[in-house]
């Protein structure tokens, strides 16, 4: 199963969380401050992280910052008592995977748990080469740096991971709930516009010609 690194400075929901992913058959390691946290995530040991954002040193914040900015691609879940819409919406677009408030119930924590660590063994078994060019587009995984006829973008996390997932199925059309499912990962109100959003904050970086939209269908990246 699974090593899992849960960061946490709140000893009592620590050990509960560990305790419930032995049980889950998981290998979970506890570490009580953000720099350690960050050092074991960047080991290259683990599969996925628990990360709480309040923290006594650097906060969950800037270990999601330095972690993605290093180019981990590491599953992230967020668990924490801030549960502003400002807080999620900055965890996000810092590389979180996913999102918990506390108080939280552990069979949710699980599920989303087996959630990401499935879709990161589905990215490891068809990944492709960490370049990635369509056009004058062009994407490194490795450093999570996107140019546009070498001109370096500054990409949000999420807009980096929507670009990703295009420039992956390049020519192809791809729904709003496969975007939703790759990039988000999680139910959205089946009303959200969040797709349609995002796709045209990244139109507006990597140029409008790049993304084509198929009216009732979805969108597609051109090869």
């Amino acid at each position: 199963m699974a090593q899992i690194l849960i960061v946490e400075d709140e000893q009592r929901i620590a050990s509960f969380v560990a305790k419930g992913l032995r049980a889950e058959g998981h290998h979970p390691t506890v570490v009580g401050s953000g720099l350690a946290g960050l050092d074991e995530a960047l080991s290259g040991r683990f599969d996925l992280m628990v990360l709480d954002i309040g923290l006594p040193d650097i906060d969950g914040f800037e270990v999601l910052d330095q972690l993605r900015s290093q180019g981990s691609r590491m599953p992230v879940i967020v668990l924490t008592a801030r549960d502003s819409v400002t807080d999620t919406v900055t965890a996000l677009d810092g590389g979180a995977d996913d999102y918990m408030p506390k108080p939280f119930r552990f069979a949710e924590l699980v599920a989303r748990v087996r959630v990401r660590l499935r879709q990161a063994d589905g990215a490891d078994a068809g990944s492709h080469e960490d370049l990635l060019v369509a056009g004058a587009v062009t994407l490194d995984r490795r450093t999570r740096r996107v140019t546009v006829s070498g001109r370096e973008l500054d990409l949000s996390a999420r807009e980096f991971t929507l670009a990703e997932i295009f420039m992956l199925n390049a020519g192809q059309v791809l729904t709003r709930e496969q975007l939703l499912d790759h990039v988000w990962g999680y139910d959205f109100d089946p009303g959200s516009n969040v797709v349609d959003v995002y796709v045209g904050y990244l139109r507006r970086k990597v140029g409008t010609d790049a993304i084509e939209t198929v009216r009732g269908v979805g969108y597609r990246f051109r090869a």
